[in-house]
């Protein structure tokens, strides 16, 4: 907390600067203030990791969301974050092995090739074979529940939510970012995913070793290869930019729709493109869903409910998204958004195929979310709304249109196997 105060007083003294500048000289450049604090927020977000850093993670994954200076810096948390200093790495390997890092592999580089929000990763080698060896951040469990407990008033304040309507979505937001800091778990859904993913085309996975890996450490071969959004940013020629497109649809497709369990962080940091095929390095965070679940979810795609009412607001009944105490202008108010989004989001399955190198897929996205913000009526709408389960199957979704908007993919999209609504 003393942390993002200080922080929050460094911007209010670029504030002050910036506005005593102009009133001097009559002149000031916004994007220098914007840049400088958004440095300075990124900073501050970096030293904290955990919780903090996350949330830079989760808001970059979309250069779109945030004013241009923090997309920038905020995009650095995929990557690169402050390293932990080589001697507390050594100690947590002496409390989890007995033995120093250079008493395991032959060699263990020093200076952390990535770091990110809840561990960094070293390269190491033993026996001619190279691994990226990912340690955890001392205390980053416990860190991570002071963080949801400072964020959340703050956040039922802001947002002018009563804490008793989103309490289901807090426990779930920390199910999951606590299950990231237990790496013999992410062993385990690492194991069973790439397995259950490796028929997949175009689509590569590192092999993990459960040796050489902890509750605070895993170790998995070292992949070679270039960054998500170098490539998508880069001159791809447009047949790579599909095929690579296509094994990330069809990567999230197979675990959603017959595995139950899916890899539920999609941002550019958690893959690289190698050999001309997609790599999926971390499944750090990952959600299961049942298959009543996902009939409820998937049943939305059916075109009819947009011209249904009765249909639609049974649907929406079933998910919790409509309650016995709403007043019937409220009922209309929420029918009607649902309907909206709808119409926007199933277009790529809808269509049978889509072309998400069209900006105005996603512009009309935000623009949909911008409306809802800023929708005072509907911020008033009270109870707590839908499945938990529906957090990290939103965001995943959120995140692979975004990361495929950014690759400018022409994908094909069918419908999920047995949904048999008809394709406009």
């Amino acid at each position: 907390m003393a942390a993002l105060a200080g922080a929050g007083a460094r911007v209010g003294i670029n504030y002050l600067k910036h506005y005593g500048r102009q009133a001097i000289s009559g002149m000031a450049d916004n994007d220098v203030l914007q840049e400088k604090n958004a440095s300075e927020v990124f900073r501050t977000f970096s030293e904290l990791k955990g919780g903090p850093l996350k949330l830079a993670q989760m808001l970059s994954i979309d250069q779109s969301l945030l004013p241009p200076a923090y997309a920038k810096q905020f995009a650095r948390a995929q990557y690169s974050a402050p390293p932990l200093s080589y001697p507390l790495v050594v100690r947590t390997f002496r409390r989890e092995f007995g033995k120093d890092p250079r008493e395991i592999f032959e060699s263990f580089e020093t200076s952390a090739a990535h770091a990110a929000s809840i561990g960094q990763v070293h390269r190491a080698t033993r026996a001619g074979r190279s691994f990226a060896v990912k340690v955890q951040y001392p205390g980053v469990a416990e860190s991570l529940r002071s963080d949801l407990a400072v964020v959340k008033p703050i956040a039922l304040r802001i947002l002018g939510l009563r804490e008793h309507d989103v309490a289901a979505y807090f426990k779930e937001v920390e199910a999951r970012l606590l299950e990231e800091t237990d790496y013999e778990k992410e062993l385990r859904n690492a194991t069973q995913l790439s397995a259950a993913c490796s028929q997949l085309q175009n689509i590569r996975f590192p092999e993990y070793h459960p040796e050489f890996s902890t509750r605070r450490v895993i170790t998995m071969d070292w992949m070679d290869g270039e960054p998500f959004d170098t490539f998508a940013d880069g001159p791809a020629p447009q047949e790579l930019r599909n095929r690579i497109g296509q094994a990330l649809w069809d990567f999230y497709a197979h675990q959603i729709h017959n595995l139950g369990i899916f890899h539920a962080d999609p941002h550019p940091g958690n893959f690289l493109i190698s050999r001309d095929a997609l790599c999926v390095l971390d499944f750090g965070c990952t959600k299961s869903i049942d298959e009543e679940f996902h009939a409820k979810q998937f049943a939305f795609l059916d075109p009819a409910l947009e011209t249904d009412s009765a249909r639609l607001g049974a649907a929406m009944e079933t998910m919790a998204m409509l309650l016995p105490t709403d007043t019937p202008a409220q009922r209309a108010q929420l029918m009607n958004l649902c309907k909206k989004s709808l119409e926007l989001l199933a277009l790529p399955f809808r269509r049978g195929s889509f072309d998400f190198g069209d900006p105005t897929f996603m512009k009309a996205i935000y623009e949909l979310g911008e409306e809802n913000r800023k929708d005072n009526p509907l911020r008033g709408i009270r109870g707590q709304r839908g499945s938990a389960d529906t957090i990290y199957l939103n965001r995943t979704f959120f995140g692979l249109y975004s990361l495929l908007a950014r690759l400018r993919s022409q994908i094909k999209t069918p419908l999920p196997e047995g949904l048999v609504f008809a394709q406009s």
